[in-house]
């Protein structure tokens, strides 16, 4: 269960009475996230989500997520906006912790998305993309590939060869290939740069929702697509490729949004950056993160292979 902050009932209700929300009838835990504290609250008058934020979000953070989420949504992309307190104040404390309410939105995470499923998501990406457009805000993305090495460095040789013979030798070449390669003078935008299958809501192949912006950050634009198709065109392992997901993704994404030539030529470098921007966070989490913890490590090999496979193909991004 990945709820941090444990908050009673009598906790939320009175919290609610900062807000034009009724009256709470239920509060559940949500498993799946993994960075803060999430619940499902049901009131009076609706469904929300009650989000306590944990260590990993950087309080000095969240004007630009709520900026970002406001922009979204008023130009009418599925997003989960926060809600304003009867003061107008978003960013609340509750239980030592900065929370916000949030507007709930319908909705399921797929675990094996089909092509239908994956061009949906590829058009409401490519649609939050336009929708950026005109957003000033900007916030450094600190895992971008200027950190990686550090990342790297982190991790240490010896303890990223003992997940697999070998992998600081392919990291450090690979980190030395992207320092040369990397695409730096491709436009920038806001991107979510997370955008894995859990942090999308479908009802059946239409998507409901775009959730979880809390790496959200100004970067290269492409490169979210590419983070994208890293976590949707995989197996989990990563072992397996699937091209007809593949496909679909990116002409969803160009049905909303147009790839440039040059953001096209660079889509292998930028989804070789992606694989090994979360092999170096799931390998320094799964090093410093105890066996018995309570959280499940996840494997860093997933996105070994997944790199592996972008180093050897490619042409998969070819029209």
């Amino acid at each position: 269960m990945a709820v941090y902050t444990k908050v009673s009932a009598e906790e939320i209700d009175r919290f609610l009475t900062r807000f034009d929300v009724g009256t709470l009838v239920s509060a559940k835990g949500i498993a799946e996230g993994v960075e803060n504290s999430n619940y499902l609250l049901e009131t009076t008058k609706g469904q929300y989500i009650l989000t306590l934020y944990e260590k990993r979000v950087d309080p000095a953070d969240l004007p630009f997520f709520i900026a970002l989420l406001d922009h979204l949504a008023a130009h009418g992309c599925r997003v989960p906006p926060m809600i304003a307190d009867r003061n107008g104040d978003k960013i609340q404390q509750l239980c030592g912790r900065n929370a916000c309410l949030i507007v709930f939105l319908p909705g399921v995470s797929v675990t094996h998305p089909t092509e239908a499923q994956a061009r949906s998501t590829g058009h409401a990406l490519g649609d939050m993309h336009r929708a950026l457009a005109d957003f000033k805000p900007e916030r450094r993305n600190v895992l971008d590939h200027a950190g990686w090495r550090t990342l790297a460095e982190q991790c240490g040789p010896e303890q990223l060869d003992d997940i697999a013979p070998g992998l600081s030798k392919t990291i450090a070449q690979e980190l030395n290939h992207l320092d040369v390669h990397w695409p730096e003078e491709l436009p920038h935008s806001a991107i979510h740069a997370d955008l894995f299958p859990d942090n999308v809501l479908m009802l059946g192949d239409e998507v409901t929702g775009l959730i979880d912006f809390y790496f959200s950050c100004t970067d290269i634009r492409a490169y979210d697509l590419a983070v994208t198709h890293t976590a949707w065109t995989f197996s989990e392992d990563g072992v397996d490729f699937n091209r007809g997901v593949s496909d679909a993704l990116i002409d969803g994404y160009e049905s909303a949004f147009t790839l440039s030539d040059a953001e096209r030529e660079a889509l292998p470098l930028l989804a070789r950056g992606a694989a090994l921007r979360f092999l170096l966070t799931r390998a320094y989490d799964w090093i410093n993160t105890p066996a018995d913890a309570l959280v499940t490590r996840k494997d860093p090999q997933a996105f070994l292979h997944r790199l592996q496979f972008y180093q050897t193909h490619p042409e998969i991004f070819s029209t």
